[in-house]
């Protein structure tokens, strides 16, 4: 990737993150506005618990991206599976139909395995647009860490270009703040001498990937 192409994932990547924060965050700012106007006590303690909602959402989602997209504890790092455990959990908190199990034995996992759990947990949790489950498994064995999500519902929403940039066959012209965070992770896997793979149904998506666990691979 030369320095252009790198720029323009950082901004789309950028792009991604302001669309996902603008919600919660502009829930805030109308919050704000009400609780300015509002005098009835009952009314604005509604407003009020709508506020410490969104400041909860806000909060969740920037801990979710900093460490799916950015270098959140360095580069190279093990992260303990609580955390990234804690951020799905958190993804999907607002969603009741949507349940969430586990499949992880291993205390911790590599920095780039756990970016690109992140990153499949939601882009699975995307496509339940009518709820369901997300199954999400990791094993690291023979020097490598296999990672596998797994999305069940009743009707499965997901853009084929998503699929592309997870597999790399999608051009760079067509890249966009949508399909950056599956690009990224591709890359992440390539780089690493991994691969990820995903399959679908109209009532399930499975995403898999294996990366070698090399002593200090950059995540």
């Amino acid at each position: 990737m030369n320095d252009q192409e790198s720029i323009d994932l950082a901004a789309m990547l950028c792009s991604r993150l302001c669309h996902d924060m603008l919600s919660p965050v502009g829930a805030l700012n109308n919050g704000l506005e009400l609780l300015a106007m509002e005098d009835d006590p009952e009314m604005r303690k509604s407003v009020i618990a709508l506020l410490e909602q969104s400041a909860r959402t806000s909060t969740n989602k920037l801990k979710f991206f900093r460490l799916a997209f950015g270098a959140a504890g360095g580069f190279g790092d093990r992260v303990d599976v609580a955390e990234p455990k804690a951020l799905v959990e958190a993804l999907v908190s607002d969603r009741d139909k949507v349940e969430v199990h586990w499949a992880i034995e291993a205390a911790n996992l590599a920095k780039p395995a756990v970016k690109v759990l992140l990153n499949f947990a939601q882009i699975a949790n995307d496509a339940l647009v009518r709820g369901g489950s997300l199954d999400i498994g990791a094993e690291v064995r023979d020097g490598n860490c296999e990672l596998v999500v797994r999305a069940t519902g009743t009707k499965i929403a997901f853009d084929d270009t998503i699929g592309k940039a997870l597999d790399g066959s999608l051009d760079r012209t067509d890249l966009s703040s949508r399909t950056a965070a599956a690009h990224m992770i591709h890359l992440l896997a390539a780089q690493s001498g991994g691969g990820i793979q995903y399959a679908r149904t109209d009532e399930t998506l499975v995403l898999g990937a294996i990366l070698p666990e090399a002593e200090g691979l950059i995540g």
